[in-house]
């Protein structure tokens, strides 16, 4: 630590005048938080963006201010100048008056006195926190984009495998071959449609089109798209539908997404748990309350602990290593908070998984 020579107060009428305005008054239009703190890391003068997002300081400890800590911060910048006379630079988590946390870019200068002793630190610091997000917004785009090309490569892979096949088989004249052939083709054909499907809606907002719709309806249509599916995973579907429930005003397009998604994520979720003889995915249609109707889509499944109930709506989260893009899920949350309703979802370890999404009768 520097010996504590004497130094200059800092006071505005200490300062010289610039061009009409005096030092401090220029240091105030920095677009940087400005500080200037002496040997103890107590602050002796702050700038107008300062006070503004910290308080007034002077007088405090920069650790008080900036962390609500008594404890001086680990590879602190002020007190490395203050050791060897040189500029620093740090990477630091803060808090501002207000509660918010922040980053901020710290860079730090020594001043000097006629003798030429340190005995102040000047601290300016940029506010970052922007930056960091897209930061870890690019990185996160970097890590979904490769996520997603893995698995479009392993549904390209079992598209050629199943043309294979059918090849063979037809060269053979083995038509039972080609079947088996085909039945692989057809189901990448089904998967790689779905990936599309997702990616298109989740990266653009088209308008909804609202059409009087009958749910009872969008339920068996969805239905009838995975029966043989379900079939071919020796997984039994299960209708409970109420054709009372009335014509009602719905995006058709999206909800069918969303009805398609739930029930292949049931369907999964069944494929992946080997602990049971028999699986079944319900999926019902029913009246709520007097004002609303839901779709309720339930599985006998894997089921799901809370960590992962907390980021399945989170796009690109998948518990269903390279077999998965997640973005099923996303998608589901996405059409419920588009036509203003809600979703709920119940489950637990090797017991499976209920998701109801409600709607209002209009």
């Amino acid at each position: 630590m520097v010996s504590k020579t004497k130094r200059p107060e800092i006071e505005s009428s200490a300062l010289p005048a610039i061009s009409g305005l005096k030092l401090d008054q220029l240091v105030d239009y920095l677009p940087c938080y400005v500080s200037i703190q002496d040997p103890n890391l107590q602050i002796i003068f702050v700038n107008a963006n300062f006070k503004r997002d910290f308080g007034d300081g002077v007088g405090k400890k920069c650790h008080t201010v900036y962390k609500c800590s008594e404890d001086i911060c680990p590879n602190c910048p002020v007190q490395k100048t203050f050791q060897d006379r040189r500029p620093h630079i740090a990477d630091e988590t803060v808090q501002l008056a207000n509660g918010k946390i922040c980053q901020i870019l710290i860079q730090t200068s020594p001043i000097v006195n006629a003798d030429g002793d340190v005995w102040a630190v000047i601290e300016m610091a940029t506010n970052i926190t922007r930056v960091k997000k897209k930061q870890k917004e690019l990185a996160s785009l970097g890590q979904s984009i490769a996520l997603l090309s893995h698995g479009i490569k392993n549904i390209l892979e079992g598209l050629q495998g199943g043309a294979y096949v059918v090849d063979e088989g037809f060269k053979d004249k083995d038509f039972e071959m080609a079947r088996k052939g085909w039945n692989i083709v057809n189901k990448n054909i089904f998967d790689i449609t779905d990936v599309v499907q997702n990616i298109l809606y989740s990266s653009k907002d088209r308008p909804l089109k609202y059409e009087r719709v009958s749910p009872a309806q969008l339920a068996r249509d969805s239905l009838a798209l995975f029966r043989d599916k379900a079939a071919s995973l020796n997984v039994e579907l299960k209708p409970k539908i109420n054709n009372a429930i009335p014509k009602v005003r719905l995006d058709i397009a999206s909800i069918r997404r969303m009805l398609n998604n739930l029930i292949w994520n049931a369907l999964e979720a069944c494929l992946h748990d080997g602990q049971k003889n028999h699986h079944a995915v319900s999926v019902k249609t029913d009246f709520h309350d007097d004002g609303h109707f839901m779709f309720e889509v339930a599985d006998n499944g894997v089921g799901m602990d809370p960590d992962t109930q907390r980021n399945i709506y989170e796009e690109f989260f998948s518990t269903k290593g390279s077999s998965g893009t997640g973005l099923g899920l996303a998608v589901v949350e996405k059409v419920v908070n588009r036509h203003g309703g809600r979703i709920e979802v119940t489950s637990a370890p090797g017991k499976g998984t209920c998701f109801t999404t409600i709607f209002k009768i209009t």
